[in-house]
Parts: C-alpha cells; structure tokens; sequence
C-alpha cells in the first residue's frame, strides 16, 4: 500500500471552492427541485440555506436548529418550522448525489490528486455491503418499503416497524462512500450490488462478505474489467470445501467454476462468461479460524498470498463506516418523516462523511509527522472531526470568507483532541453474544451525539 508525507498548505481548498460555487448555480437550482416554481421567490431559506440545513444534520429540535444556524447567518431573523418543512420539500436528494459524484469524488480520483489516493498495488479497494436501517412510520415511506407486524408468544402486539436496506459502495482505503442505495428489504443485498457496479473502474478490486459470493456477481465484475476478493462459505465451491477440510493458512490454488445451470441462460442473455477462472486463498485469522478467500487475481508473484489476510482485514472498514452513519451521524434518527426527506438524510450524510475523510486525512497526515515526539502515535480523534466539521460547515459552504482559512481552523481543531494507538490493544476483544439490555443500557445512558 502506498504512503506519503503530510502536505502542505490546504490540499481541498479547490474541492470546497467548487462546491460553493455549484450550490449557487441556478441550473443547479434548477436540476434539483421538485417543480419549476421551487426557489423562485426571494426567501430566506434559499436553495443553498436548505442545501447547508441539511447537511447540518442535528439530533435536536428542529426549531433551535433553524435559530441557531439562522442567528448566525442574519441576527434576529426568525424561521418557523413549518416555513423548512414546506422549504425542504422543494429540494430533491439527487442535489446531494451530484455534489457527491461530479466533485467530491473527482477531485479525490484525479490525476494531480494521486499522490494522495491510498491504492493497493496500484488498485482502488472498494467494499460493497448492505445494513438494514429503520424507517420513519409514514404512509409514504410504507408504500414504497412496507412494514414489519412485531408479534410475540401470545400474537400481533398492534405495533409495526418499516425496514430499509442500504447498499454501499465504499473505498475501503480513503473512507468514500460512492455510491448509496436505499430499496426494501425485500431486495436482495446481491441485486442491489449488481446494480451499483456501473461505478466501478478498470482495475478495481471489489471485496464483499461470503453471503455475496456467487458466480453472477463475480462474472458481471470481471465483465466490467474489475477484480474481486470474496470470502467463500463451508458450502460454498467445491475447491473451496477442500482447502476448509485441508484447515491449512497459506494456501492458494487455481479452478475453474461453470456458471449454475438455472443461470446460464439469464447469462447468455447478459453476454456473460459461462465459466471463470478463479485463485482460492486460505487465511487464518488471528484467532485461529480458517477463511477460504476466492479472487479473480491469479497470478502470485503480482499477489503473493502472504497478503490477502491484511487485503480482507481492511473489508472491516465498511463496518466501522455503517456504524459512522447509524452512530456519529444519527442516519435513523430522521430529520423528516416523508420519503424525500429519508432519501436528503442518506445521501446528506454520505457527502458529510466524504467530506470529513478528505480533511481528517490531511490533519492525521500533519499529527503522523510528529508522532516521533509522542510515546503511541497519535489518531485523529472521529468525534472531535465530525464535530469541527459541522460547527463550521457555513462559514465553508456558504460565507464569503476565504476557503483555506475556513479549512486550516477545521483541521485545527481536528488535530486537538487526538486519541493514542497502543499497539499492545491492536488485536480486538472475542465477539460478545448480542444483549438487548446491554443494547438499551447504551443507547440510553451511555451514547454520546456529536453530530
């Protein structure tokens, strides 16, 4: 994997810039509204205020949110909340996507950027993963996902949940999210996956947990000239059963799979191969248990074995950033009640969460550089950066004060409250069976919002 020294001077300055400049477009405007005559008077909640509101996500009132933001923006003015209900709903969440795909995403991937862009022998490390997320109880979100009856022993409890799944397609090295999905559940995370593979690149390596594992999938990635690391099941291919039986680490042979006859005419369709080619790996975990990996890069001396374990380990990240979205930025714990407004909150938080992985890597950059005069090397502290971001995401997105002065206070305060990395807790605690109680307990009296 490559590194680099800290930089200097603000590297997103330019990225922040364009944003600003974007967001006050009219044919921006114009591209993200939800009729012709949306943002066409003269308010105070503009296209660009009800922009910046949203990705200001906050767990409190709606009301002392919209004092807060509005007291700095233009004392004594006043909005109620019905005046950023009605306002929100003239927005449409593909504003967030675009901002997203066409500049966050480019300037992190471009040519002079490079320099910066974490690879691993040359490939970007993408993770593609689904999580169920619980959804507001309104008419409109129950047509488009339905609900889940709760029933016990004794039958129906007269209450209802509605269940979503989202799918991530994550860069497990930079922290990007770069594609985010949101279908009910009855959707399968695999066909979710299928369809968010129009983002991968030539070259991309496409890593995903054993209940993704099948051979359309790794067909449709290797159609799209991408590469895949899977982790098989003990029931999973044939080979795969054998180097499980085998419980050897360190193994790695070639096989081919033919595609299951109940898909082959789908795949002809498709124009997709009838067999692969595939590289069994065995792993061993460092608490003994055997993982057998399947990869579509075969060659050993371009991918020596030795390596896969460390390539799978960082698919964990995708788990730390599901739980970045359900836990530091409150995903389920809704701004609005409506459809739209489920959809403004999860493409809202996947650009916050891009935006703070490009300034906290920048900031970790400049505490690395002086981790020599520090007992355990420094970490940038995600509670601390999340917030710096959200108390001065207007003086960055919507305030005329210079776009590097803006970054370098974010990234300031980013490096003030860093965490130590003691190598001796590296390796993580056994898995606890799951407790409800221990659930409640934390979500209850123990869980800190910092967003």
């Amino acid at each position: 994997m490559q590194s680099h020294p800290a930089a200097t001077g603000v590297r997103w300055s330019g990225l922040a810039g364009k944003i600003r400049a974007l967001i006050e477009l009219p044919v921006f405007c114009e591209r993200h509204r939800s009729h012709q005559k949306c943002f066409t008077r003269r308010r105070k909640l503009t296209f660009p205020v009800v922009m910046l509101l949203l990705l200001q996500k906050t767990t409190r009132s709606i009301q002392r949110h919209l004092h807060e933001v509005f007291d700095r923006l233009w004392a004594g003015v006043s909005v109620t909340g019905g005046a950023w209900t009605q306002a929100r709903a003239k927005l449409r969440h593909t504003a967030f996507i675009e901002l997203n795909q066409a500049v966050v995403l480019p300037s992190c991937y471009a040519a002079e950027a490079s320099a910066h862009c974490r690879r691993w022998r040359g490939h970007r490390l993408l993770g593609i993963d689904g999580s169920q997320l619980w959804l507001p109880d309104h008419p409109e979100v129950i047509e488009e996902f339905g609900s889940v009856e709760v029933a016990n022993h004794r039958g129906p409890t007269g209450t209802r949940y509605v269940p979503g799944r989202m799918s991530v397609l994550y860069d497990l090295l930079n922290g990007l999210g770069l594609d985010a999905q949101l279908e009910p559940v009855s959707k399968s995370e695999v066909a979710m996956a299928l369809g968010q593979l129009v983002h991968l690149a030539a070259g991309d390596v496409v890593i995903w947990d054993r209940g993704f594992t099948g051979f359309r999938l790794m067909a449709q990635v290797r159609a799209r000239a991408g590469h895949f690391v899977g982790r098989c099941s003990t029931g999973s291919f044939k080979a795969a059963q054998d180097l499980f039986r085998l419980n050897r680490g360190g193994h790695s042979v070639l096989t081919r799979l033919q595609i299951p006859g109940d898909q082959k005419a789908q795949a002809q369709e498709l124009g997709l191969p009838l067999e692969l080619t595939v590289r069994l790996v065995s792993v061993r975990l460092p608490n003994g248990e055997l993982e057998v990996l399947v990869t579509s890069l075969l060659n050993e001396a371009d991918y020596p074995t030795a390596e896969f374990l460390e390539v799978y380990h960082w698919r964990w990240n995708h788990e730390t950033y599901h739980q970045m979205l359900k836990g530091r930025l409150e995903l389920e714990n809704w701004t609005g009640q409506t459809l739209e407004a489920v959809r403004q909150d999860l493409q809202a938080a996947v650009l916050v969460g891009n935006l703070e992985s490009l300034l906290s890597q920048e900031a970790q950059e400049q505490l690395s550089a002086r981790n020599h005069q520090r007992v355990y090397p420094a970490q940038i502290n995600r509670a601390v950066s999340y917030h710096a971001l959200k108390e001065k995401m207007i003086d960055l997105l919507l305030s005329r004060r210079p776009v590097d002065q803006v970054i370098r206070e974010i990234q300031k305060w980013m490096r003030s409250n860093p965490v130590s990395v003691r190598t001796s807790r590296l390796s993580p605690p056994p898995r606890r069976r799951p407790s409800p109680h221990r659930s409640y307990h934390f979500q209850r009296r123990l869980k800190k919002t910092v967003f």
